[in-house]
């Protein structure tokens, strides 16, 4: 037997519940679907070290150390395996034991979960079971305040209406309580007899990880034969993790289980951002590849050009046949060749990925912890959902964000309204309602008083407004008879059903699909819910399709007035949108009302529409709008609303502050120009003299010819921006420079043009020309944005030329397209859920947050790892250095210039704690400093500390530093005064000298770089040379058994008994910081000139001629046009 949408079936499931059949025709078919055990670990304790492994060894660094270790063990190499093999060794095993363990703890989470006690109606009883053992088809049932082991079809419930409350913190965070419903068929099956006698199936989509959508129907049968099919949509899906709150119990049925959950499916990790740091250091290493490449190709040509000269060749008693020596010079090249790649191999700093790592993890830990980015108000602080991007938080030049709930507060207040043409406010009095503000008329005048109150029951039923029911909402009663509050996923509808109250008309929910209103006359009106078409950003308006009690049959629409305005009788427009647009121009959102009354004949053929639309498992909401498309014409225009939105308290500080930073800020909306344009007047996204530059449909109306007037002003705005200016400057800079700001407003329709590609043959220039233009203005304001055109906005500047870092901030579920397509996400823990955040890097309370996250956080954060980046390079150069000198001095041998301990040691122990703690901790700078001055934020902008000047400037400094090491100690070992008893100081006591003078001096020049210091930084800046001269004590010390050679014995000891070496160690150190100190100093100096130059401001002298207003100094001697 076919049911409606029978030919939906592709890509979807049924599930039979109970495992039976629904009717004794059908065979029952046992279907394979997944347990419910919960897999969120990475590893099993058999694949853990291969799969590990496998994944470490990817990285490039890491694999490249395991092909010099195997080089080292295969090739006789003048240096051990131990000296490349450990430090790696030390690298990988401390990555997987973070790793590890942090699996370890997914796999007792997912063991307490997979473990949980549940209960499963089977044979006409509850049986306890683990929840790992629950299929697809069992009837589960849930008590009070326990979470839903699996995603359930909600069936029935303790509650007579079939209703249950719900709390999916744990999935979407938010705390509201929320309400679901059962199918009026099976709710009344509230015991376990009943719902385990229950013969139906289930038809659903597949398995997808939208918490919000949800389709399929429910096919029940009657005596094994009649169907009655019922739709599901999410309101009838119970999530796994979710919670039941205030209801005793509920049967639900097994829908998707284990891995196949939505909550399971949120699992995945969106895809992985790269920061500019990484891509710098990708191609430092290059360079330093490339180097080290050099010095082998260097070392060995220059070592068979040395045994050229016979006297210079193998002794005698190694001498072979000249055969047998051309027979093997090649190979004998290739593995010198080798050789010295793994003598050289430690210009490559196999630590710096593992402290990178470190530095990131451990650094995001200060964003949470941040008092001041903490809110009262919802008891939350910044979060941080991944810590690879921490210091792109440093890098931003183009912000994107919202509007609604995010530059503003998202706390709706009803303001005022018209109604046929006639504005009333919230001037009110309990008898009489509220008064018609344009003539001063109450409800008292008949002919209005219909269109009055049709207006408030239009406002009272077009919304999906839920009632929550309590003791007492803020300390006191609601009223004396229900105590009760509204709740709902849009505040706009709040704000209104609200502001029909205060004026009469009270709300009182849906009972048995009946939606109850109290009018003025405290009457109480029935209005059976037949059809709901929920608001989507696409269609942008919403409509109910209801029966009043004298059966007429009525059609209640209200959305945005674009989407409202060419559906309605053209004749009622004018008046009310001279309204809508004051009050758009006032800051207010609005809203256009209308409704449509249906003949029978009109609703049967919609209502036949609709109905299979909703048992359509396919296209189930496309289906749906375009019914409703079909009866949302020649509607009746009843009026509109005007509720006003706070801006966000220090949203219009924070705007100005990223502005002085040198970010460029846009605003993308769903809202109207008007209302947005006016919200970012207030936010000061817009000055008073801020040149406005319009590409919205009213500026490019021609008709036929919109898309040439499109191109003509395109044009036209470029010629002004991109080339006049730029001449203007020229003309002008000696007396005058000119700054003038611009900003630029366009819509989602014009928008949609610019993109099109294919719109005519001059088409394709009009992308980069608006891009052009976008650039040069200072502001953006982009209004009528559908969520997808946001994402297209931020992927077209973020592939621009130069690849600016964009970062996009927003609260709601319409604003996670651009969240993930921008270089950085920030979501706003708003009242519209929590979609962004949880689809964000970052998320924060409030936006005036972003302030200090990116100021001071973001700052900090750079300067930090690309110290820690340039600091590494830099110390490994200083160490390889003197030993590609030292090869010059030994004939080329391989002879290395460190002992194998040292060679091991240099990078994980000596020298990686203090770059750590100072990658950690340094602030260059106050946080109120980088707070109060966003100036501050432009030095470091365009990735400034690692382009290639600072890069040349450390490589320099490290070759500097590292010939003076070598040659400052060769010096000392041509006086022969070094040793009292005249003996000769041998090839390690050369090495151990440099040595030692290459850790205290990058040591300390970090300890000159450190500008915030605590007790940790001296800790481990002290504590490091400490524990290097105590090692070098120990491994001299002592005579170890397992060592072939004991070359380094009494060699440090011994060595710091000559004053000479003392004097020579302190002489170094001095002359190689040299550079540093002086840059200090010239530092501080400048420094000290700027506050003098700071505090001696000069006079200025403004007066505005024309429109422009010119601000002359006294002794400069130039003038700004503004």
């Amino acid at each position: 037997m076919m049911c409606p949408g029978e030919e939906n079936r592709v890509g979807t499931r049924t599930v039979y519940v109970g495992h039976r059949p629904g009717s004794e025709t059908d065979a029952y078919v046992p279907q394979k679907f997944c347990d419910n055990r919960i897999v969120s670990s990475k590893y099993t304790i058999w694949n853990f070290i291969p799969k590990n492994l496998f994944e470490q060894f990817r990285r490039i660094a890491n694999f490249y150390f395991l092909i010099i270790f195997l080089v080292q063990v295969i090739v006789d190499t003048p240096t051990s395996p131990v000296t490349s093999g450990l430090p790696l060794f030390f690298v990988i095993t401390v990555t997987a034991i973070k790793q590890g363990y942090e699996d370890w703890l997914r796999h007792r989470a997912d063991h307490e979960v997979n473990k949980s006690t549940v209960f499963i109606v089977e044979s006409s009883k509850c049986v306890q079971k683990e929840s790992e053992k629950i299929k697809v088809g069992d009837i589960v049932e849930v008590a009070d305040n326990e979470t839903f082991p699996c995603d359930l079809i909600f069936l029935s419930s303790s509650n007579d209406d079939g209703t249950c409350s719900v709390t999916t913190a744990s999935l979407d965070g938010e705390s509201n309580y929320k309400v679901y419903y059962a199918l009026r068929e099976t709710a009344a099956l509230s015991t376990v007899q009943t719902v385990d006698c229950l013969n139906a199936t289930i038809e659903c989509e597949q398995p997808q990880p939208d918490l919000y959508k949800f389709v399929g129907r429910m096919n029940i049968y009657e005596d094994h034969q009649t169907i009655t099919a019922r739709s599901l949509g999410p309101e009838n899906l119970l999530l796994k993790g979710a919670t039941l709150k205030n209801t005793e119990k509920v049967y639900g049925v097994a829908i998707y289980t284990g891995m196949e959950t939505k909550m399971a499916l949120n699992y995945q990790g969106k895809s992985q951002k790269r920061s500019a740091v990484e891509k710098s250091i990708n191609a430092f290493l290059i360079v330093y590849l490339c180097i080290l490449l050099c010095k082998a190709i260097v070392c060995t040509t220059l070592k068979y050009v040395w045994q050229s000269d016979p006297a210079n060749d193998e002794p005698w008693y190694s001498e072979k046949t000249r055969k047998e020596k051309e027979s093997f010079k090649i190979l004998k090249m290739f593995t010198d060749f080798l050789s010295f790649m793994v003598l050289f191999n430690f210009i490559i700093p196999v630590s710096m990925y593992v402290t990178v790592e470190m530095q990131k993890f451990l650094g995001s830990f200060f964003i949470s912890w941040d008092k001041e980015m903490y809110d009262e108000e919802i008891k939350e602080g910044a979060l941080v959902n991944t810590s690879d991007l921490n210091e792109e938080l440093g890098q931003v030049e183009y912000v994107f964000t919202d509007k609604t709930g995010t530059l503003t507060e998202n706390s709706m207040e009803f303001i005022e309204c018209c109604i046929d043409g006639l504005k009333y406010n919230q001037q009110f009095s309990e008898a009489d309602g509220f008064l018609d503000v344009d003539g001063q008329i109450g409800f008292y005048r008949k002919d209005q008083k219909e269109k009055e109150e049709l207006f408030l029951r239009a406002l009272c039923l077009c919304h999906t407004v839920r009632i929550k029911e309590h003791d007492q909402v803020d300390g006191r009663p609601l009223t004396s008879e229900r105590k009760y509050s509204y709740i709902s996923s849009s505040p706009d509808e709040i704000a209104l059903v609200t502001g029909a109250k205060k004026y009469g008309f009270t709300y009182l929910g849906v009972e048995n699909e009946y939606m109850k209103i109290q009018n003025q006359k405290q009457e109480t009106e029935m209005y059976q819910l037949l059809h709901v078409l929920n608001f989507d950003p696409v269609r942008r308006r919403m409509s109910v399709l209801v029966k009043n009690s004298a059966g007429k049959i009525l059609l209640f629409c209200k959305g945005a007035d674009s989407s409202i305005f060419h559906r309605v009788q053209q004749d009622e427009v004018e008046r009310t949108k001279a309204h809508v647009e004051r009050n758009a121009l006032d800051g207010y959102r609005t809203l256009c009302v209308a409704f449509k009354e249906l003949s029978q004949s009109e609703y049967e053929k919609i209502n036949k529409q609709l109905d299979d639309a909703k048992m359509a498992l396919q296209d189930r909401e496309e289906k749906m709008a375009k019914a409703f498309d079909d009866i949302e014409t020649d509607m009746h225009l009843i009026g509109a609303t005007a509720v006003e939105d706070r801006l966000q308290e220090r949203a219009a500080e924070t705007i100005e502050s990223l502005h002085a930073a040198g970010m460029k800020v846009w605003v993308l909306t769903g809202d109207k120009m008007e209302t947005a344009k006016s919200t970012c007047y207030a936010c000061r996204l817009f000055q008073t003299n801020t040149e406005l530059l319009e590409l919205t449909i009213k500026t490019t109306d021609g008709g036929e010819r919109r898309e040439d007037r499109l191109l003509e002003l395109l044009l036209d705005y470029h010629k002004r921006l991109v080339q006049d200016v730029p001449k203007l400057k020229g003309s002008m800079k000696r007396s005058c420079s000119v700054t003038q700001d611009y900003g630029l407003i366009i819509d989602g329709f014009t928008l949609s043009l610019i993109l099109n590609s294919t719109l005519n043959s001059s088409s394709s220039n009009y992308k980069h020309i608006f891009l052009q233009i976008c650039q040069k203005c200072t502001a953006v304001l982009c209004c009528r944005m559908a969520p997808l055109q946001k994402a297209q906005i931020v992927k077209m500047v973020k592939n621009t030329r130069g690849s600016p870092i964009t970062l996009s901030v927003g609260d709601g579920a319409n604003d996670v397209s651009m969240i993930l397509e921008a270089h950085v996400g920030i979501g706003i823990k708003g009242k519209e859920g929590r979609q962004a955040a949880r689809n964000s890097d970052y998320a924060v309370p409030k936006f005036k947050h972003l302030k200090k996250l990116l100021l001071a956080h973001g700052h900090l954060y750079y300067v930090r790892i690309a110290h820690l980046v340039q600091y590494f390079f830099y110390k490994n150069l200083c160490f390889i250095l003197p030993q590609f000198l030292y090869q010059f001095f030994c004939g080329f041998s391989q002879q290395p210039l460190y002992d194998a301990a040292y060679l091991t040691m240099y990078n994980i122990c000596f020298t990686s704690l203090p770059i750590l703690a100072f990658s950690l901790l340094e602030q260059h700078l106050t946080i109120e400093t980088l707070s109060a001055d966003p100036k501050l934020y432009m030095t470091i902008s365009d990735n400034a500390m690692l382009q290639w000047r600072p890069f040349l400037y450390w490589t320099c400094l490290g070759a500097f530093e590292g010939l003076v090491f070598f040659f400052g100690v060769y010096l000392l070992f041509q006086n022969p005064s070094l040793e009292d008893n005249g003996q000769v100081s041998g090839n390690w006591t050369f090495g151990t000298l440099v040595f030692t003078t290459l850790v205290f001096t990058v040591t300390l020049k970090l300890a000159l770089d450190t500008r915030f210091w605590t007790w940790v930084n001296h800790f481990v800046i002290w504590g490091s040379l400490a524990f290097y001269v105590f090692f070098s004590f120990f491994w001299g010390g002592i005579i170890w058994p397992f060592l072939k050679q004991q070359r380094m014995y009494f060699i440090f000891a011994h060595m710091l008994t000559s004053v000479s070496v003392w004097l020579t160690i302190i002489l170094l150190i001095l002359v190689s910081l040299f550079p540093e100190i002086l840059l200090i100093i010239f530092s501080n100096l400048k420094r000290s000139d700027q506050k003098i130059r700071h505090l001696q401001k000069p006079f200025l002298l403004s007066y505005k001629h024309s429109e422009n207003q010119c601000t002359l100094e006294m002794h400069p001697k130039n003038c700004t046009f503004n």
